[in-house]
């Protein structure tokens, strides 16, 4: 699952990080998404994630969106 490998790689998340992490990706996700897609997801869950953004409820919020928005 891209949100499990990036957390992996960036290698800086303790293991209650990389559950909310999953969660989030968990409820954005969708069957339909290309690979590309779902890596660009975990990519804008982390990236809003690492800004500050630490609530659930504001993660799912804010990655709904386009990074830069």
């Amino acid at each position: 699952m891209p949100i499990y490998k990036r957390a992996k790689e960036a290698g800086v998340f303790s293991s209650s990080e990389v559950a909310l992490l999953g969660r989030v990706f968990d409820k954005l996700k969708n069957e339909h998404q290309s690979p590309e897609r779902l890596e660009a997801l975990a990519s804008r869950i982390m990236a809003n994630y690492l800004a500050g953004i630490r609530d659930e409820d504001e993660l799912l919020t804010a990655s709904k969106l386009p990074l830069g928005r």
